[in-house]
C-alpha cells in the first residue's frame, strides 16, 4: 500500500513538473513573440512618418562570416547570395536566434540559391518578419560589403588600383597593433547617472591608431564629459552613426580633421587614450586606456539624439571586421600615422 502511494505521489510530482516545464516554454515562446510585435511596430512622428523604433542585433560571428563567404563566392555568377537577404531570412525562420538551427537554415538556403533551385523574393513573399529584418539588417550592415578598388604598390614604387569585390568596411584598430576585448555590450555604467553601456571596448596602448570603420562625414568631434574626446561620423546613406571615444589627451584627432571632414573607410581618425569622465576638457579620468566604439541605427532623423536611440552589440561585428585591417605608417617628425594604402569606392 505505502508502495503504492509513493507510486501516485511519484506520478503527480512528474506531471507536475511536465506542466511546470510546458509553463515556462510557452512564456518564453510569448516573450519572444512580444518582443517581435514590439521590433516589427513602428513609430508614428509627429509629421506622420513610420520608422523601426527598436533593433535586437543577435547576428553571431559564425553567421556574419558564413553569409559573407557565400556572397563573396557567388558574385559575379548567375546567381549572386548577397548576405543581408539571407541573414534575414534565416532570422525570419528562427525568430532571431542565430544557433546551430540558424546556421543550417543559412547555409542550406544559400545552396539552393546558388544552385538556382530558389529565389529570396519566392522564399520571402509570406514570411511576416522578413521585411524587418531585411531592413534592420540593411540598417547595420549596408556599406560594409560591395565593390571597390584597392590601392597597390609595385616593386618600383609605383601605384596602380585593382577592382575587388568583398569587405570594404574596417577593423577600427590599425593592423599590427595589440587589443584586447570581450562582449561587454549592456554592463552597468555610473558615472553621472547609472545606465547600460551601448558600446564595445578595446584595450591597448595610448596612441593606437583609431581607422574608421566605413566612410562618412563627421558629424560630431570635441570633448563630451562622458565620451572625452571622441568623433562621431554618419555613413554616406545616414543609416549608422559611428561613435568612437576616449581618445589620447592633447592630440586626439588626426591632423586636419573636424566637423564636416569626408573620411574613408581605413583612414587613421585618431588615437587611442583614456580620456572622459569629466566636465573639465583634456582629463583622463578613465582608468583603463581603450578605445570606446558604437554603432547607432538611425531610421528617422528624430531618433538621432532623444531617448529612443538604437544602439547595437557590435561584439560579434568587431571579431568579423578583424578580418580587414588597415597597414599604417608613421610620419616621421610628427606624432601623426597616415594609412599606407587607399581604396576607392564606386
Amino acid at each position: 500500500m505505502d508502495r503504492e502511494k509513493r507510486m501516485r505521489a511519484w506520478i503527480r510530482a512528474e506531471v507536475m513538473l511536465l506542466f511546470i516545464m510546458m509553463g515556462a516554454f510557452l512564456l518564453r515562446e510569448t516573450g519572444r513573440t512580444e518582443s517581435m510585435e514590439q521590433a516589427v511596430v513602428t513609430a508614428t512622428s509627429a509629421a506622420g512618418k513610420d520608422y523601426i523604433k527598436w533593433v535586437d542585433f543577435t547576428v553571431s560571428y559564425e553567421a556574419l562570416c558564413q553569409a559573407y563567404d557565400w556572397d563573396v563566392d557567388t558574385f559575379d555568377t548567375e546567381h549572386h547570395v548577397e548576405w543581408i537577404p539571407l541573414l534575414a531570412y534565416a532570422a525570419a525562420r528562427t525568430g532571431g536566434e542565430f544557433d546551430k538551427k540558424a546556421l543550417k537554415i543559412l547555409n542550406e538556403t544559400a545552396e539552393k540559391l546558388a544552385e538556382g533551385e530558389a529565389e529570396i523574393e519566392t522564399l520571402t513573399k509570406d514570411m511576416k518578419y522578413y521585411p524587418y529584418y531585411l531592413e534592420a539588417y540593411s540598417a547595420a550592415l549596408g556599406g560594409l560589403v560591395g565593390e571597390y578598388e584597392a590601392e597597390v604598390i609595385g616593386e618600383d614604387g609605383q601605384s596602380t588600383w585593382q577592382k575587388k569585390y568583398g569587405l570594404k568596411g574596417y577593423c577600427p584598430i590599425a593592423r599590427g597593433f595589440d587589443y584586447t576585448h570581450y562582449d561587454d555590450f549592456g554592463a552597468g555604467r555610473s558615472y553621472g547617472y547609472k545606465r547600460r553601456h551601448l558600446g564595445h571596448d578595446m584595450m591597448g596602448l595610448v596612441g593606437v591608431p583609431i581607422i574608421a570603420v566605413e566612410s562618412g562625414t563627421v558629424e560630431a568631434l570635441g570633448w563630451n564629459q562622458y565620451g572625452g574626446w571622441r568623433i562621431g561620423i554618419r555613413s554616406f546613406d545616414n543609416k549608422r552613426y559611428y561613435y568612437y571615444a576616449h581618445l589620447r589627451q592633447n592630440y586626439p584627432y588626426a591632423e586636419g580633421l573636424e566637423e564636416g571632414s569626408v573620411v574613408t573607410a581605413g583612414d587613421v581618425i585618431g588615437y587611442m587614450g583614456h580620456t572622459g569622465y569629466s566636465t573639465t576638457e583634456n582629463v583622463n579620468n578613465i582608468e583603463v586606456t581603450h578605445l570606446h566604439w558604437g554603432l547607432e541605427l538611425v531610421f528617422d532623423e528624430e531618433q538621432k539624439e532623444s531617448d529612443n536611440e538604437i544602439w547595437i552589440d557590435v561584439y560579434p561585428l568587431t571579431c568579423f571586421l578583424a578580418k580587414h585591417t588597415q597597414e599604417v605608417q608613421k610620419v616621421e617628425g610628427t606624432r601623426e600615422w597616415i594609412r599606407t594604402t587607399k581604396i576607392r569606392e564606386f
